[in-house]
């Protein structure tokens, strides 16, 4: 089992992935324990904070948005995100996100082989 505990202590990254400003994040630390499962976290990006676009060669990742509004980068392409929308990137893609709002952009991610 892994487990996100709201009240656990974040990890506090800058310019996370060749982005801007600071992030957030909520990793759990078990799960290598799940199987295709290699990474799990609540990130939490600042006002005007961004993931720097970066290519899955070896993984896929899906992003829940909870809260806040965002612009998803991917490959020739972008896309408004809102609380409640998913995107998945598959392996060979690139991929970014924004905050665009003024409260942080809350969303979860998920990567797997």
């Amino acid at each position: 089992m892994a487990l996100i505990r709201q009240d656990e202590k974040p990890e506090i990254t800058a310019n996370l992935r060749g982005g801007s400003g600071e992030a957030r994040i909520f990793a759990s630390p078990l799960i290598s324990s799940c199987g295709p499962l290699t990474f799990a976290s609540r990130i939490e990006l600042a006002p005007g904070a961004s993931i720097g676009l970066h290519r899955h060669e070896d993984d896929e990742e899906v992003y829940a948005v909870v809260s806040g509004e965002g612009l998803y980068i991917y490959d020739g392409g972008e896309c408004p995100a809102h609380a409640g929308d998913i995107f998945t990137t598959k392996k060979g893609m690139s991929h970014a996100l924004k905050n665009c709002g003024g409260v942080p952009l809350i969303f979860f991610a998920v990567v797997a082989k």
